[in-house]
C-alpha cells in the first residue's frame, strides 16, 4: 500500500529528513514523498504488539518491589495521591489517560500558566529543568525516570508502546505544524529515539525530526537498541 502526503510546515528540512524513509517523486512540478507498506511491516507491529504485552507484564511483576516502595515514599513523604493521572494524545490523535507516579505539587496544573515564560524549550513542549512544583521524592524520580514506570499499564491496555515517540498534551498538539502532525502515526511510548539521544535538546522540532527519523526507520531491532540505551540512561540520570 502507498501514502503519499506532500511536505509541509518546514519543506527543506522534513523532505530532507524522510526520505530515508520513502521516496521521492515529482507531480507536476510538485515533490511528493511516498511511503510504502506492505505486509511484512503489518506482520512486524503484529510482533511489536506481542513484545509489549510480554514486556509490560513481565515489567510489573519483576518491578513490583519497587513500584509499592516508590508509592510507600511518595505516600509518606508527600501524602496522597500517588498517582498521577493526565490526558495525552495517542495513536491518530485519540486522547487517552497517562499513569505517572506523582512528582509535583497537587495544584501543579493550576500553578503552569506561571511558569510558561521560564519554558527550556523552543517549540510546541514544556520543560523546566528546575521546575519549582516538583517535590523532594519528585526530583529523585524524575533524575532516575523512575516516575514513568506505571505507564506499563498503559502499555498492557494497548495505549502506548514500551518504545515510540513520548505522548503530547492536548495544548501542544492544538499547537502543532501540520508536519509534526505525522508523529501521532505511531502509537506513544514510554521510551524512544529522542529520549536517548537528544533529551536535553531545546529545539522541538528537533525532537519531532527524531520521532520522525524512528517512525521511518521503524524496525523490532530498532526498538530493541533504543530499549538497550534507556537502562544505561536511566542509571546515569539522563
Amino acid at each position: 500500500m502507498k501514502k503519499k502526503g506532500r511536505s509541509s510546515g518546514s519543506p527543506s528540512r522534513s523532505v530532507a529528513f524522510t526520505l530515508p524513509g520513502g521516496r521521492l517523486e515529482d507531480f507536476d512540478g510538485t515533490p511528493i514523498l511516498s511511503l510504502v507498506y506492505g505486509p511484512d511491516r503489518a506482520v512486524g507491529l503484529a510482533l511489536k504488539r506481542v513484545l509489549d504485552i510480554l514486556g509490560a507484564a513481565f515489567a510489573l511483576v519483576i518491578l513490583s518491589p519497587i513500584l509499592l516502595g516508590i508509592a510507600a515514599l511518595i505516600r509518606l513523604r508527600e501524602g496522597p495521591p500517588i498517582l498521577f493521572r493526565q490526558t495525552r494524545i495517542g495513536l491518530h490523535g485519540r486522547p487517552f489517560t497517562l499513569y505517572k507516579f506523582r512528582t509535583m505539587i497537587p495544584d501543579a496544573e493550576a500553578r503552569l500558566d506561571e511558569l510558561l515564560a521560564l519554558n527550556e524549550v523552543d517549540g510546541q513542549a514544556f520543560k523546566l529543568s528546575n521546575d519549582p512544583r516538583l517535590t523532594r521524592t519528585g526530583r529523585f524520580l524524575r533524575r532516575t525516570s523512575l516516575d514513568e514506570l506505571p505507564q506499563f499499564w498503559n502499555v498492557l491496555r494497548g495505549e502506548m508502546s514500551i518504545v515510540g515517540p513520548r505522548p503530547p498534551l492536548p495544548r501542544e498538539v492544538a499547537a502543532y505544524d501540520l508536519w509534526h502532525r505525522r508523529r501521532l502515526s505511531m502509537k506513544p511510548g514510554i521510551t524512544g529515539l529522542w529520549q536517548v539521544s537528544a533529551r536535553h535538546e531545546e529545539d522541538f522540532d528537533r525532537w519531532v525530526e527524531l520521532d520522525l527519523a524512528y517512525i521511518d526507520r521503524w524496525s523490532l531491532w530498532l526498538d530493541l537498541k533504543i530499549m538497550a540505551r534507556t537502562i544505561p540512561a536511566m542509571l546515569q540520570g539522563r
